[in-house]
């Protein structure tokens, strides 16, 4: 073949792929312009989706234009919702285009409004009636429960609540948070019965004398009731029934042959269970601090731990083996298990009935039929009962005898459970802690966001800068060791944290610690007026300044 036909059949080849090819990429941009129209019609109809789509939300959208509602909000989601001052400042940023928000708060705003709310409620304690048919004098009507709480540090935070005497009355369920108010609140490096005293003289001056206190079995406490008492400031005490519950329990089982036997099996249980397929079935963690308080979960689980192992041998290498393995000597405890259960669990129904109704005539005979269930020569039964006999006295003294009386203090633990795990970060600062105390307390309103916008920066600065802070210390002595000894005694100058109604604007001193009585109703038949009630000079100078 010449070299001019081969040429030919090369040229013709070459034509039909350059055919081809130009064929598939005019194809191609036709296709990328079909689809390059599809995807601009598509970008237009979703655009006016969404402006139509925004336009019907704002229809339906009220805007959060006034700081009360910001402020309202804010509290909301740190006081009920219960999370933290980043994550309600990241919560509010993310709604704030539904809200309307121009400026959603930051972190340190929302900590401001809640320091507020603190001082706010310490200035504003409710008023409360007093039963007509109690026995006790110049009372604000309310029943005050105290106890003390460390924290990190050198600080030991001691709390004053008011609840409400007639609350069983009033409400069908046991008392929260939201039905308790904190009168005061102090940090202390120690509080003795006589600091305690004193400091109490200070608060019932400005609030007036409470009905009763309600308060543990501490030695500190009860030596301060008695000093208070001793110096005609005469108030009733109700003892806690959970406290009392538990040194019954820690009378008749502390020095039990078996007790520490069992304590140390449990340990030794926990250990052979964690780490390995029966994990699940470790022990519950008891604080060994009043360990009776809690000590009945630990039996319960003891319980029903050894009820998972029947009769009979177990094959080898079986979940039943190795559960029996772990066991140490706690089937030797079972008397002990089933004698301490029998009298917690008695104890524990007449905490139930107690605490959500409240003592009272009605109560008192339940209780009695339950904890008569027990042995008649049992240490349990009649310690208990001696005790429903001495509180239902001091009921019929406050004319509750028929309604009943509060006799737990469990809200004031929650109290100082919530404080130290919201808001305070890893460094339990028991100042920090003690100043968000008083937020915790009441329902929040309206009213107390109007309030905290009425406190200014200066108030809230006379509170906050005198108080010594270990979270500045750790920041600023870690990186300057030169500095420990200069910066730690500029902190150690400042005073601990002491909010006492009024005391902001008045005068700290003795000559001020008069009982007022400014406080006090008469509720009758009919009749829920405030009663009128003559006042001294000093005592009108005293409320004036508050």
């Amino acid at each position: 073949m010449s070299n001019k036909s081969k040429l030919q059949k090369s040229r013709d080849k070459w034509k039909k792929e350059a055919t081809s090819r130009g064929n598939e990429v005019r194809y191609q941009k036709k296709e990328n312009r079909r689809v390059k129209q599809r995807r601009d019609q598509y970008k237009k109809e979703l655009a006016k989706t969404k402006k139509q789509l925004n336009h019907i939300t704002n229809k339906n959208i009220v805007p959060v234009s006034n700081k009360v509602d910001v402020v309202y909000l804010g509290l909301q989601l740190f006081l009920t919702a219960r999370i933290g001052f980043r994550a309600v400042s990241r919560v509010l940023h993310v709604m704030s285009d539904y809200l309307g928000l121009k400026k959603p708060p930051c972190t340190q705003t929302i900590i401001n409004w809640v320091n507020r709310l603190s001082i706010s409620r310490i200035q504003n304690i409710p008023q409360f009636s007093i039963p007509d048919k109690a026995a006790t004098n110049a009372t604000n009507g309310s029943i005050c429960l105290i106890d003390a709480s460390i924290g990190l540090g050198s600080g030991k935070i001691l709390a004053v609540l008011f609840l409400d005497v007639q609350h069983h009355m009033l409400n069908q369920n046991a008392p929260t948070l939201k039905n308790i108010h904190c009168a005061s609140v102090a940090v202390a490096e120690s509080w003795t019965g006589e600091s305690i005293a004193h400091y109490l003289k200070q608060v019932i001056a400005v609030t007036g004398q409470p009905c009763a206190y309600l308060k543990d079995g501490g030695a500190d406490l009860a030596k301060a009731v008695r000093l208070l008492n001793e110096e005609g400031h005469a108030s009733l005490c109700i003892d806690d029934i959970s406290h009392v519950s538990a040194n019954i329990l820690r009378h008749k089982y502390q020095n039990h042959p078996m007790h520490d036997i069992f304590i140390s099996a449990c340990g030794k249980v926990s250990k052979k269970l964690k780490q390995t397929i029966l994990a699940c079935l470790a022990p519950p963690k008891v604080s060994t601090k009043a360990r009776f308080m809690n000590v009945h979960r630990l039996l319960q689980w003891a319980d029903k731990l050894l009820k998972l192992s029947p009769r009979g041998r177990a094959s080898k290498n079986s979940l039943v083996s190795k559960l029996r393995a772990s066991f140490d000597l706690l089937p030797e405890c079972k008397f002990f298990i089933k004698s301490f259960l029998c009298d917690a669990n008695a104890l524990l129904d007449c905490q139930k009935i107690l605490k959500t109704t409240g003592l009272n005539d009605d109560t008192y005979e339940s209780c009695l039929r339950i904890i008569e269930t027990l042995s008649p020569k049992s240490t349990v039964r009649l310690e208990f009962i001696t005790w429903m006999d001495k509180q239902l006295n001091i009921a019929a003294s406050l004319g509750l005898e028929n309604k009943g009386m509060p006799v737990s203090s469990d809200n004031i633990e929650t109290l100082f459970g919530v404080g130290k795990e919201l808001g305070t970060g890893e460094i339990k600062d028991a100042n920090r802690i003690a100043l968000r105390i008083p937020s915790f307390c009441g329902e929040l309103t309206r009213e107390d966001a109007t309030n905290v916008l009425n406190i200014s920066v200066k108030e809230e600065q006379s509170v906050i800068k005198s108080l010594p802070s270990l979270t500045k210390q750790r920041r600023d002595t870690l990186p300057n060791p030169e500095s420990l000894k200069h910066k730690t005694q500029l902190e150690a100058e400042k005073k601990n944290l002491m909010l006492i109604p009024g005391s902001i604007i008045r005068s700290k001193n003795d000559k001020n610690n008069v009982i007022s009585i400014g406080y006090r109703y008469s509720l009758g038949p009919g009749e829920s007026h405030r009663k009128q009630i003559t006042k001294s000079p000093q005592l009108c100078d005293i409320e004036a300044a508050a």
